[in-house]
């Protein structure tokens, strides 16, 4: 079927600026194993079954996306993140891919914010050269891209498709029968073409196209949208004005200071009827030319921080998530052993100056946001190198788990007297408690016992921080920390509480040992989380090292006694040397518990009675008879996972309405780093646990809150 030409699209054709079908006739085309997500469903396809070499073939992602759900164009506007695609071939023939010649895309303006996007059935195509002698080609890719609806998911994948030389020694094709081949043709038809008039762009902003056959008969609206974001404001109107011979839209400097002198994308030009061409324009600045000095060269594409813009909108939104997530995180269990601490230091201060108030919580702040900063720096670089970790992974590691858990053993025998830490003259106490350095360290720790839990608020602002652009994940990340340490900085630095800070006494004395023992909960529970890591063979590792630094501690506090009384003399000398020792034994075996464990069996959190390790195939096949499923993804180390199990999960309401209901419980272990599990939390927009899903029959899944009640499970069910 014939496409019906507008005016403006004959006139195009008639001056060879496009054709309808840029690529040759296909012959039967080919396409990949599907890579599927709750979202969408992502295949490699071909426009031939079948090469030779000397010719060009075309390749393309196609992205079949779920009604509701998009993903981008080269530049994804206000928010989002450009589709990335490469291919090689390799076998009898190689060659590697072009960038994707990306189709015109629609526009979606929400919430104040513009995206170039594509809905539906998509193809990304590009060109790959082929070279070498006639035979069979394999063919690899790997593509990366985001979709996005009310929330923003990441997805990857990894192609393969092979392709027989072709038979057809003289080099013809035959048409196209199958269902790929087309795919090509409409996103040649849909993509933009060089333009046949003369554009350009003044220093106000208005651009303007100019040239036989522009007329108000041919053009009715008409839009711009960039290659770059960071240049204009993209979603405020552009305002049109035809006239014969010459097309001008009033276009927003983001920045009127810094202009681009090349202005590159796509002008669409709508007639009457609807029927819309897109043309790929690149202009030039009409600016006087002093101002042109600090502009880029003609012909380049300008560097305008494209990403300086390109959350703006949104990013004040997660700056507030990240922010209320991190002062929530201070009601977490995990995190109380370190407040308790913070509660004495408030009670230390009590007595003391202003500036020694504030000189402490911003010493506090800055251990806080520092290690946030460290985290995320941490999480963005994985990120970029393809791995899945997200927020707690570094408890995936039973060394860290069992370093943080001795970390703790010998803060409580600090907090009990058994030793001091010292620095310059010996009595002069810097521990956690005291000082700007103990402060800071009071910091760190927060955050270190912190990560394990995730608030409300904070599976949005971290699944945006490692999904955007890396300046912005920072700033999320530093909201969270400052979150985290506002409650302390608000009553070290507020007149009318500090005012009202217990003065401190005999009391404290008690205080300072009782807090100790918080501690030492945590630590025996850092312990089993790596019983569930590594099987009960780590227990001698991890105990024995805890004895280890117990007689280190020990010895140190004894011959710091001695030394106050005598001075240091032999025996002195002798202690802290064994201590150094016992030290030393502790940190050999920290080093060696992947080798001590390395054949034992984890125990795992998925063997309870009534309860189905998670699986995408075993999901799949409950969702296709119509079973309703509740997705329960945890971890030994999350907390919160812990205290929702016990308060919600496993209460005898909710147990009842699992089986009256006969709904399956299905459970993933994130406790060990897993795949398959990553790759569930990023489909629906987290990064790390607790998420509940429950998927009702032959429903989509609704996503639960990560602070869960009794009832509020029950009415999700009904």
């Amino acid at each position: 079927m014939l496409r019906k030409l507008s005016p403006l699209a004959f006139l195009l054709t008639a001056f060879g600026a496009f054709s309808l079908t840029p690529v040759s006739a296909p012959a039967l085309a080919a396409e990949s194993a599907p890579v599927p997500s709750a979202h969408d469903i992502a295949t490699l396809v071909t426009d031939r079954d079948a090469v030779r070499p000397g010719e060009t073939l075309h390749v393309g992602l196609r992205l079949q996306l779920k009604p509701g759900w998009h993903t981008y164009w080269l530049n994804a506007g206000d928010a989002g993140e450009a589709p990335t695609l490469k291919t090689t071939a390799s076998g009898a023939l190689s060659g590697q891919s072009d960038a994707i010649a990306f189709p015109t895309p629609v526009r979606i303006s929400e919430g104040g914010l513009m995206s170039y996007a594509y809905t539906g059935d998509v193809l990304l195509p590009q060109s790959l050269k082929l070279a070498g002698s006639a035979g069979t080609v394999t063919l690899k890719a790997h593509a990366e891209w985001l979709v996005c609806a009310s929330t923003c998911v990441p997805e990857s994948g990894d192609f393969s498709l092979d392709l027989p030389a072709s038979s057809d020694a003289q080099g013809k094709t035959a048409p196209n029968s199958s269902a790929q081949g087309p795919l090509f043709v409409h996103a040649a038809q849909s993509s933009p073409v060089p333009s046949p008039f003369a554009a350009a762009v003044t220093s106000d902003g208005l651009l303007s196209l100019s040239g036989q056959g522009l007329s108000m008969a041919s053009v009715k609206r008409a839009w711009f949208m960039p290659s770059v974001t960071g240049v204009i404001d993209q979603v405020a109107p552009q305002k049109l004005d035809v006239s014969d011979g010459k097309v001008t839209l009033k276009l927003n400097w983001i920045d009127a200071a810094h202009r681009p002198a090349t202005l590159e994308g796509i002008v669409v030009l709508q007639d009457e009827a609807g029927q819309q061409t897109p043309l790929w324009i690149t202009t030039q600045s009409a600016a006087p030319a002093a101002a042109a000095t600090s502009m880029p060269a003609a012909g380049q594409v300008p560097v305008m921080a494209p990403e300086a813009h390109k959350v703006q909108g949104a990013l004040w939104k997660m700056l507030i998530f990240a922010f209320l997530g991190g002062l929530i995180l201070n009601l977490m269990p995990c995190v109380f052993p370190v407040l308790a601490m913070k509660a004495f230091s408030l009670a230390r201060l009590g007595g003391s100056h202003r500036h020694e108030q504030i000189q402490s919580a911003l010493a506090y702040t800055t251990g806080v946001m520092g290690s946030f900063a460290a985290l995320g720096v941490a999480m963005i670089v994985l990120r970029s190198v393809g791995s899945a970790a997200g927020w707690g992974f570094q408890f995936q590691s039973p060394i860290f788990v069992i370093g943080v858990a001795w970390l703790l053993v010998m803060m409580a025998l600090n907090l009990l007297g058994v030793f001091e830490v010292t620095l310059g003259r010996i009595g002069q106490d810097v521990t956690p408690r005291h000082g700007v350095w103990g402060d800071m360290l009071t910091g760190l720790l927060a955050v270190i016992v912190a990560t394990p839990c995730t608030a409300p608020f904070m599976g949005a602002a971290i699944a945006a921080a490692l999904s955007g652009p890396a300046w912005a994940g920072m700033a999320l990340f530093l909201a969270m920390g400052f979150g985290l340490a506002s409650p302390y900085v608000a009553i070290a630095t507020i007149p009318f509480l500090a005012r009202h800070m217990p003065r401190p006494g005999a009391w404290m004395a008690v205080l300072k040992q009782a807090l100790a023992f918080p501690l030492l909960g945590t630590s025996v529970w850092l312990f089993w989380v790596a019983c569930v890591q590594r099987g009960a063979m780590i227990l001698p590792v991890g105990l024995g090292g805890a004895v280890a630094l117990g007689l280190a501690a020990w010895l140190f506090g004894t011959t710091q006694r001695q030394a106050m009384i005598r001075g240091a003399t032999m025996p002195v000398i002798i202690g802290r040397v064994i201590a150094l020792l016992a030290l030393v034994l502790a940190g050999v075996s920290l080093t060696r518990i992947d080798d001590a464990t390395a054949d034992a069996r984890p125990i795992g959190m998925t063997g309870e009675l009534g309860v189905v390790a998670y699986s995408p195939e075993r999901l799949a096949s409950l969702r296709d008879q119509g079973k309703p499923v509740f997705i329960d993804m945890t971890a030994a180390w999350c907390i919160t996972c812990m205290v929702n199990e016990r308060v919600a999960l496993q209460s005898a309401q909710v147990k009842q309405a699992f089986e009256e209901k006969n709904i399956t419980y299905m459970k993933g272990d994130w406790t060990n780093r897993d795949e398959t599990i990553s790759a569930f939390l990023r489909d629906h927009g987290r990064d790390g646990v607790p998420l509940y899903v429950y998927y009702a029959p032959h429903k989509d899944g609704t996503i639960l809150p990560q602070i869960l009640t009794a009832s509020g499970v029950l009415d999700t069910i009904k």
